[in-house]
């Protein structure tokens, strides 16, 4: 795997299990590019049905509980010191923190082998 910054799509290990990602109808996601890094890297883009926030649930209520728990949960001085912040926040949100939506596990256990690195 090339690990300098001229990387492509191609440079990625390809996930041994089926990929899916759900967005909304966003021009970012309607885009050549998007679709073309979708495919590079086998992953199938769902998208939500247009005016049914229900099908999108589970995505605004991540995106409420970072703004909560990360963008606005503490006093930055800055937006760099808040994007460093992010990696930190990620990491207790993926691998300490329990959720109640999985039986009060860490979501980090429900991923069983995605990229195949171990037997």
């Amino acid at each position: 795997m090339n690990t300098g910054s001229t990387s492509s799509p191609s440079d990625v290990r390809r996930p041994t299990a089926s990929v899916k990602r759900l967005t909304d109808n966003g021009s970012a996601y309607k885009s050549a590019v998007h679709a073309l890094a979708c495919r590079a890297l086998g992953v199938r883009h769902l998208r939500t049905r247009p005016r049914r926030p229900q099908t999108n649930g589970k995505a605004e209520r991540f995106i409420r509980t970072m703004l909560a728990g990360w963008a606005y949960g503490a006093i930055y001085r800055n937006s760099a010191e808040r994007t460093k912040a992010l990696d930190g926040w990620l990491r207790t949100y993926n691998h300490r923190r329990p959720h109640q939506a999985i039986g009060r596990q860490t979501p980090i256990t429900r991923m069983n082998n995605l990229l195949g690195s171990y037997s």
